[in-house]
């Protein structure tokens, strides 16, 4: 007996008007999505004033890397609402490394002006919730980066390359919510809460969810089983 598992088109089972109601919804969300990504990103380097201090780089590096680059490398296989929405899948997988390639690369650069700034002002590490998440993150990231890069190569690593895509979609995803879990505990940093409060705060606190939503979204509607056919 064979087991094959189909994936659910998106807007299966509507009619007309809610299907284009439907289409015009997700593309208006993935729109806000690349929105929030660059404008808290630019806010975020401005609040930072980098280059005043070895920390002052770390906000600014680390909300680059996740909060622009990896939702960016995501978003790019979005049917809706994106600039490279008609561009080929090969080109789209090679725009998809390259954001990745600059998380991992801004990430540990953050990473490293964080160890800095630390060590100079003789302070302990890891001592806070968003420095152990942020440590996790960093090391889900590098293991998902290593994932992509055998999916690259499924024949040289003897791996199955769709059960492959659709394990590295789901750990893709642990990732981001695992990174936009980091991003918000942040907030609740001394040096964010002395820099942003009142209702500007609120905001800053939950406008990363948004994009999070829109990407674990994308990501179920794509590889969510939707039947089984027995042959």
């Amino acid at each position: 007996m064979r087991v094959d598992v189909e994936y659910s088109p998106v807007g299966e089972g509507l009619g007309m008007s809610e299907f284009w109601l439907y289409v015009w919804m997700r593309r208006v969300a993935v729109i806000a999505a690349h929105v929030i990504a660059v404008g808290l990103t630019v806010l975020i380097s401005l609040l930072s004033r980098p280059g005043t201090s070895l920390f002052s780089w770390h906000p600014v590096c680390m909300s680059v890397a996740y909060l622009l680059c990896l939702t960016e490398g995501i978003l790019i296989f979005s049917s809706e609402g994106t600039a490279f929405c008609f561009k080929s899948r090969n080109v789209k997988v090679r725009l998809h490394w390259l954001a990745q390639a600059l998380v991992v690369l801004t990430a540990v650069t953050g990473v490293g002006f964080m160890i800095a700034s630390k060590n100079l002002s003789e302070r302990p590490h890891l001592t806070s919730w968003h420095s152990l998440l942020g440590v996790g993150t960093l090391a889900a990231t590098v293991l998902q980066a290593v994932c992509g890069f055998c999916l690259l190569f499924p024949k040289l690593f003897k791996l199955s390359p769709p059960r492959l895509k659709l394990y590295h979609a789901t750990c893709g995803l642990v990732v981001y919510l695992l990174a936009t879990v980091t991003v918000v505990s942040a907030m609740f940093s001394d040096w964010f809460q002395a820099t942003v409060n009142g209702p500007l705060w609120y905001a800053f606190l939950l406008l990363p969810l948004f994009p999070a939503l829109v990407v674990m979204n994308q990501i179920t509607n794509a590889y969510l089983p939707r039947k089984k056919i027995t042959a």
